[in-house]
């Protein structure tokens, strides 16, 4: 088949650390993220409050995204996790935390911000590129594993990126945890190799 473009659009990236030269690096463990120079731009008090932090916050680096994209200025990372939590989207259990909690976070972001969101619990991936198409953009839970699309995960699920771009061939993707020059900005992801780190659900953002 050929790269058939079904929707073309130009999203900002940003990656769930505040250095994205730096992300390969802190995900293999040769840097640990409280190190990351750039720490203080995430809106963090401390390197050990942002390390916390920026290892659970992929949907807030999506979030972002989409804001910049929808002709919004992003909060900082730390500003949206704070009000996340305080919306129920994010829920502090012992030293982990559960989230992100896909209702009320779309509530969240459709009243904070106006933008269409819309939680769905089941989104085949065949539905994702009528969805782009329509000038939206798709939060979908996969595993992380995902920046190497043709190794075999463990599981489904896990993770956030956000789908920007949909071809005949492959959906592409901008990935939060995704490393430099190879799989952080429309990252091409095979549709027939999706549906191995996909866990058929997802956040819908559009303009309001």
């Amino acid at each position: 088949m050929g790269d058939v473009t079904f929707s073309v659009q130009s999203v900002p990236y940003y990656a769930q650390w505040a250095s994205a030269p730096l992300v390969e690096d802190i995900v293999t463990g040769k840097l640990k993220a409280g190190e990351d120079p750039a720490w203080a731009e995430y809106g963090a008090s401390t390197p050990e409050e942002y390390e916390w932090w920026s290892w659970r916050l992929c949907g807030v680096a999506c979030l972002r995204m989409a804001l910049e994209h929808f002709g919004y200025v992003a909060p900082a990372p730390m500003e949206i996790a704070a009000e996340c939590v305080a919306a129920g989207a994010y829920v502090k259990q012992g030293d982990g935390l559960r989230g992100l909690i896909y209702a009320p976070f779309a509530d969240w972001v459709g009243d904070r911000f106006g933008l269409f969101a819309e939680a769905r619990p089941n989104l085949p991936a065949a539905e994702i590129p009528a969805v782009l198409a329509r000038g939206r953009l798709a939060m979908l839970s996969v595993h992380p594993s995902i920046r190497h699309p043709h190794t075999e995960p463990p599981h489904t699920g896990g993770h956030l990126v956000l789908a920007v771009r949909a071809t005949e061939d492959n959906l592409l993707i901008h990935n939060p945890s995704g490393f430099p020059n190879t799989s952080q900005q429309d990252a091409p992801v095979p549709w027939a190799r999706l549906d191995s780190f996909y866990a058929g659900r997802g956040i819908i953002l559009g303009a309001g």
